[in-house]
């Protein structure tokens, strides 16, 4: 559905409700950070629903239609090109750094920034690489990626990926090794530790309570886990989202048809304030909106 074509531009007040109430999703919060009455918010609505003639919002939390997301990024670079002043040294940029982990920014991000790179021409993002263990914390970031628990009581956080994991291995070591039908055959293969997926978590699904294997090798990056398992060097248990470019060419093969949840999950988390930005809300946004 398009959004109705008028000739009538919005006053700007209700492009700036807008945007607040899609960002903090709270009437009084808008009401509050713009310095007006709760129903001068739901008023502003209402008027440039009027006006656009579309709904924007569809239900009782706030959530964005699809005409109100699109319309959405269409306000917020409007706004943005109205805050750029002449003169300015950085030409009216807005800048947003991005704490991310190694392979979640291979596999996930980067297959997916050039979208928002063509929604947001003006924001310049740096992506920074931060350690690859759980529950990291990033330093001198406007947004970070972690991935862990998600009981984050220094910052606040939303899920944004779940997964599951299944062991995999190279064509030519299950060639040569395989097959490993039974959780037994499997325990006494080569297997790939990682304190980042520990092997606990499948052997539990499958009802055997064992320890992490005692020898053999230890990455604390999925990445070079993968890598590792790609050259022959054993089994190793990976999250099928992370490992999807080693599957999808061929580099890796399941052993098994089965999946477990992970225990972890990745998490985007920011400092108290900093959505008040809205280069920041606008990339929480995306990279929400991109994952589903």
């Amino acid at each position: 559905m398009a959004l109705a074509v008028t000739s009538r531009i919005p006053p700007i007040q209700c492009l700036h409700t807008f945007e607040a109430l899609a960002r903090l999703r709270s009437v009084t919060h808008a009401a509050e950070e713009l310095c007006v009455t709760p129903s001068a918010v739901s008023h502003r609505v209402r008027q440039l629903e009027q006006i656009i003639g579309t709904k924007l919002f569809g239900r009782s939390d706030f959530s964005l239609t699809t005409e109100g997301s699109e319309y959405l990024a269409h306000v917020r670079e409007g706004l943005a090109v109205l805050g750029r002043f002449p003169g300015r040294d950085s030409g009216g940029k807005r800048k947003l750094r991005v704490a991310v982990t190694p392979t979640f920014s291979r596999s996930v991000l980067m297959p997916r920034l050039r979208g928002f790179i063509d929604a947001y021409p003006e924001i310049d993002l740096t992506l920074q690489v931060s350690i690859p263990l759980l529950d990291v914390v990033a330093e001198d970031a406007d947004l970070m990626i972690r991935f862990g628990t998600g009981r984050y009581a220094d910052v606040e956080h939303v899920c944004l990926m779940t997964d599951e994991v299944t062991p995999l291995a190279s064509p030519a070591y299950l060639r040569e090794n395989g097959p490993f039908d039974t959780v037994e055959e499997l325990q006494a293969a080569k297997l790939i530790k990682s304190p980042l997926e520990p092997w606990r978590t499948w052997f539990l699904a499958h009802g055997v309570d064992a320890t992490e294997p005692a020898e053999g090798s230890s990455f604390n990056d999925i990445g070079l886990m993968c890598d590792a398992a790609a050259q022959g060097l054993g089994i190793a248990l990976v999250r099928l989202k992370l490992g999807h470019p080693w599957l999808e060419s061929g580099a890796l093969e399941r052993i098994s048809e089965r999946n477990v949840p992970s225990p972890h999950a990745h998490y985007l988390c920011w400092r108290t304030g900093t959505m008040d930005r809205w280069e920041c809300a606008a990339f929480a946004e995306w990279l929400r909106k991109s994952l589903v």
